[in-house]
């Protein structure tokens, strides 16, 4: 659930989330990304009045952006921003996303930043990128809740004295996703032909839970729908929980995943989203042993006790057996569905230069995600493990 940016660029990936206030929506440029700053309430997809929003932590600036990169008008792709996640008073008085540094909580953010400095799918300079000339919308993340809360919660301190003894979190990840979609139907038109809704860590679970309304607002374009860095592996208590996700108030689209989002395990997002949508084509990204990921287990296995699921002691390896038997369960399931596994403790890949490096005999991120995309079928489009990478861990 940490930022897509690595930590070596966390200052800077920072500013992205908080760029200098542009009145209005611009005129779009070709090529350039645009700053669609404080958006007003709409009214929503869902029939709901949304209002767009960062967290309120105290000292942060609550105001909302988002930025778009006009190209092919007959391509989109919509990328959901990744960070922290908080969801009690602790996780929620302190920092926690690898670094220690949440989006939402830093109020030294510097103005004036879009994603233009960033690699990966969101370079389009890059010959080798599968959406260089696509038109992309960047969803930021600013609000705790993986892009899908709609809820207003009271916190109390734990370990800070320069919180206030209580504070407010605005976790309205979906209803910013709301007001984003809504400027999306008003200014790309309906001749869309392929569409990839695609994120990083929390952005990943945003693009799994939320692709349905992109994909209903689209309903004649070719859908793609990737996760990176966001397995699901949880425990049950926190995914029922309040506190816990149920501290959020998560929406889900219910023609998708039902009517109780806390029924829904985080593990199945993608695969009931690639189960209803059989035309669509679903994938996952993730290395063996991500330490941004089994942090957070760790945090859930402390909290809420260990899950139902789980086999050994280790968190590290208990992550890792999980991760390997969803991506497994998945594959056998949905012939729709890929993923690309590789070595390491890395965390996410979509924005990051590493996306264009081959994993030895085997392709670039960049090139698989190509062939996920083409409407020909002549790319290749298979499921990519490095050697011993699909290899169970030992319980430890």
């Amino acid at each position: 659930m940490q930022r897509w940016w690595t930590p070596i660029r966390r200052a800077a990936a920072c500013a992205l989330l908080s760029g200098a206030a542009v009145a209005g929506a611009p005129a779009l440029a070709q090529g350039a990304w645009q700053t669609i700053a404080n958006p007003p309430p709409v009214v929503g997809a869902d029939g709901q009045v949304h209002t767009a929003t960062c967290s309120g932590f105290p000292g942060t600036d609550p105001s909302y952006r988002f930025w778009v990169r006009p190209g092919d008008p007959k391509k989109l792709a919509v990328v959901f921003d990744g960070g922290g996640a908080c969801w009690d008073n602790l996780t929620c008085s302190r920092p926690f996303g690898g670094d220690g540094a949440l989006t939402f909580y830093s109020p030294d953010i510097p103005p004036g930043d879009d994603p233009s400095r960033y690699g990966g799918l969101l370079d389009p300079s890059n010959p080798a990128n599968p959406v260089g000339d696509w038109t992309v919308v960047a969803i930021p993340y600013c609000t705790g809740d993986v892009h899908l809360g709609s809820a207003d919660r009271v916190y109390r301190r734990a370990g800070r004295r320069d919180l206030p003894p209580t504070f407010t979190i605005r976790h309205r990840g979906y209803d910013n996703f709301m007001v984003v979609l809504d400027w999306i139907t008003r200014n790309v038109p309906q001749g869309v032909t392929d569409l990839l809704v695609t994120g990083a860590s929390a952005g990943g679970y945003g693009a799994a839970g939320l692709f349905p309304w992109l994909a209903q607002a689209y309903p004649q374009a070719r859908l793609s729908v990737l996760a990176d860095a966001s397995q699901g592996v949880t425990t049950e208590a926190f995914d029922s929980g309040t506190p816990g996700r149920g501290s959020w108030g998560p929406q889900l689209p219910p023609w998708v995943f039902g009517d109780d989002p806390l029924a829904v395990r985080s593990y199945e997002l993608v695969r009931r989203g690639a189960a209803a949508h059989p035309n669509g084509r679903f994938a996952q990204y993730t290395t063996t042993a991500d330490g941004v990921q089994i942090a957070f287990y760790g945090v859930m296995r402390l909290r809420y006790g260990p899950s139902d699921d789980a086999t050994c002691r280790g968190t590290a390896s208990d992550w890792a057996l999980q991760m390997l038997d969803h991506l497994a369960t998945d594959s056998a399931l949905l012939p729709n569905f890929r993923s690309y596994v590789a070595p390491g403790g890395g965390h996410t890949i979509i924005a990051d230069d590493a996306f264009y490096a081959p994993m030895g005999a085997q392709p670039s991120v960049a090139a698989w995600l190509g062939g996920m995309l083409d409407a020909s079928g002549t790319q290749p489009w298979d499921a990519i493990a490095c050697p011993d990478c699909l290899r169970p861990p030992a319980c430890r």
